[in-house]
């Protein structure tokens, strides 16, 4: 074990539990791995038991329903506890018996609902929430407010709820959530809590609900199970769908710090064992689910407060998948535990490969979230970008091969080493033939600006994975048909890649235009003022790289909205990116092109074939990467057994790239 890393691995306990380490998984919802009746299916089941192999000290599920009448969803979305309770206990028990295997703890997290956070997409009916307040996905639509004795009915099935999860095995049960602004948040802030009865009204009124919670279920299973709360210390509201970013000046409307300690004490008293602590809400969805652009332990400041008035544990999420950064929260006593959220999606072994001294083998984050919160919104299964496996463990499980092949990869970016690598694991002879001096592809670019160090970070995986997998990297080398008849391999795998389209207008080679991956790379530089011809998420994400560096920066977009085309964005990972770019004072012209690049700057024209001319010192071209795929088409013919991979098939995000190599290599 590294020296210092000692701490992450000592025993700590939540009421009267005791955790073997200081490492959670944080809940984190399952859609596309549940039930019709609302239970855990065989492969959510191998999921979270996976993370418990991994070394992971406890185990918190993603949200499960406390019911589905009140706030009726559509099945299956979330597991729901009370729906059928027969066959969720005969599930659930499968999962905490496998859990506790591997020596971890594994604690139920059960929501009174979603509120007005619910996507229409997913109710059966009206969303609700303590007040008519407006649908956060669709405005104008007005949620129901709820009865009295409905949400009396819902404390009641808390109780319920938690002597099921004593029978399925599960050692605690987690609250959510006064977090995220869901349902039970909705009651605790006055922005949504409108009401009169005693579910409204003052800051210990607003309480009463997650109050009454607490109180039922220990009156139900004793005082000794332990109940702890997911709790945002803080909101970010700025106003309805407007949130606020890191170290903008603005006045909270939902729960700003001072009341977040306030609540907090009057919870702890109220029963509560335990707090895992964020910030956010769906109004600042980008705290609650940090992106990239958000920095690793983006919570820290925040807890450190908390901690300060509370005396059971603190649990502490926020990127902290850092090893370094996870122990010094520790040391520093910032909080008591550390929770890994995508981080153990990405990697369910990063406890046991810290505990073993092996970091430099974490497979990191990216923070994108395309596989995981990006994709369950869509509908699709959990699952992660970088890890093709997560959620579908034993589906997709890399077994030995019976049949060694010679197998050639061409091309060293990322298709070239997911397929590689998972050749070489099988069992496989292979070689990557890369044409410049370095592995990388896109990835070498993409890792310039400081928001995007976790693909640097990926890219020295991949690095060292291959070489522990036995790959050939040969370097400088174009492949070509006579090369390949020399090797004379059972397997090729065309990784070629993609290269950036030209802008096709006159005055395009003029001295001030340069392409986005020339200027990340060093090979051209920009001017004080910039123009950045294209707003997809390479355009936009150069735009701010640029403009915190100072420079005076202008976007322009022939579609009507910026990141509107191409390969759909995580809603939070996009929202952030549109604040930064106004927090930075980006400029956007939509709806128009460019008709001409100037030695002043550019002609712009507009869907009505209005031209203005615009002043910039710096052209930088941003318009989309093309397939380069021509090997292939003669590959193919004298090497039957051949794969197109990656952007030289289709140019998509990282995820379909890493996802369709890792799917060719898994089944040479």
């Amino acid at each position: 074990m590294t020296k210092g890393r000692e701490r992450l691995f000592e025993p700590m306990r939540i009421g009267s539990v005791e955790i073997p380490n200081r490492i959670a998984m944080a809940p984190m919802g399952i859609i596309g791995l549940v039930t019709e009746d609302g239970c855990y299916t065989e492969r959510a089941v191998e999921y979270y038991v996976e993370r418990a192999r991994g070394g992971t000290g406890l185990i918190i599920t993603g949200a499960v329903k406390l019911e589905n009448e009140i706030e009726k969803l559509k099945m299956p979305t979330f597991p729901c506890i009370t729906l059928n309770p027969l066959h969720f206990i005969t599930r659930a028990a499968e999962l905490t018996e496998r859990v506790h295997a591997y020596g971890s703890k594994i604690f139920i997290q059960i929501t009174a609902g979603l509120g007005h956070n619910a996507h229409p997409i997913m109710l059966d009916g009206q969303p609700v929430a303590p007040s008519a307040i407006p649908n956060y996905w669709e405005p104008n639509v007005t949620c129901r407010e709820l009865k009295t004795e409905e949400v009396e009915r819902l404390v009641e099935r808390f109780a319920e709820a938690a002597e099921i999860a004593v029978a399925c095995g599960f050692d605690g049960i987690e609250i959510h959530a006064m977090h995220e602004g869901y349902l039970l948040d909705q009651f605790t802030m006055s922005f949504f809590n409108r009401r009169t009865d005693k579910y409204g009204g003052d800051l210990e009124g607003r309480l009463t609900f997650p109050i009454e919670i607490i109180k039922a279920i220990k009156s139900k299973v004793g005082k000794n199970f332990p109940v702890i709360l997911r709790f945002s210390v803080k909101s970010y509201i700025k106003g309805w769908n407007k949130g606020g970013l890191p170290g903008e000046q603005f006045e909270e409307r939902g729960r700003d710090l001072k009341e977040g300690l306030i609540a907090a004490k009057i919870l702890q008293e109220a029963g509560y064992d335990g707090f895992n602590a964020d910030a956010g809400s769906y109004e600042a969805w980008y705290w609650a689910h940090p992106p990239n652009y958000m920095k690793h332990g983006c919570y820290m400041d925040l807890i450190k407060e908390l901690k300060k008035v509370v005396s059971v544990p603190v649990l502490m999420a926020g990127r902290m998948e850092l090893p370094d950064l996870a122990v010094q929260a520790l040391e520093e006593k910032t909080a008591d535990a550390i929770v890994l959220g995508r981080g153990l999606l990405a990697d369910p072994e990063w406890p046991n490969k810290v505990r073993s001294g092996q970091e430099e083998r974490i497979r990191p984050c990216l923070g994108c979230q395309d596989g995981c919160l990006g994709r369950i919104f869509e509908g699709k299964p959990l699952s992660c970008a970088v890890n093709p496996a997560c959620g579908r463990e034993k589906d997709a499980a890399i077994t030995p091969t019976t049949t060694p092949k010679k197998v050639v990869v061409v091309g060293g970016g990322l298709a070239g080493m997911e397929s590689a690598r998972v050749a070489a694991l099988r069992g496989h002879k292979v070689t990557i033939y890369e044409r410049s001096g370095h592995l990388g592809g896109h990835i070498i670019e993409a890792s310039v600006p400081d928001f995007k160090k976790d693909e640097e970070r990926l890219l020295k995986w991949y690095e060292n994975e291959l070489q522990r997998a036995g790959v050939t990297v040969k370097l400088n080398t174009t492949v070509t048909l006579d090369l390949l008849r020399e090797e004379a391999p059972d397997v090729v795998i065309v990784a070629t890649g993609s290269s950036p389209r030209d802008l096709n207008v006159p005055g395009v080679d003029k001295n001030n235009v340069v392409k986005a991956e020339d200027l990340l790379l060093g090979k051209g530089k920009a001017g004080q003022n910039v123009l950045v011809v294209g707003g997809g998420l390479v355009g936009c994400e150069t735009a701010l790289w640029l403009a915190q560096q100072g420079k005076s920066v202008t976007i322009v977009e022939m579609l009507d909205e910026l990141m509107s085309a191409g390969m759909p964005l995580c809603h939070a990972n996009k929202q952030m990116l549109l604040d930064l770019l106004c927090f930075h004072n980006v400029k956007a012209i939509t709806g128009t092109t460019v008709a001409e690049v100037t030695s002043k700057g550019a002609v712009l024209i507009d869907k009505n074939f209005r031209k203005t001319e615009l002043e910039a010192d710096t052209i930088v071209v941003a318009i989309g990467l093309k397939e380069e795929n021509k090997l292939y088409d003669s590959v193919r013919k004298e090497f039957p057994n051949s794969y197109l991979i990656g952007d030289a098939m289709k140019v998509r995000n990282f995820m379909f790239t890493i996802w369709d190599a890792f799917e060719v290599g898994r089944h040479i």
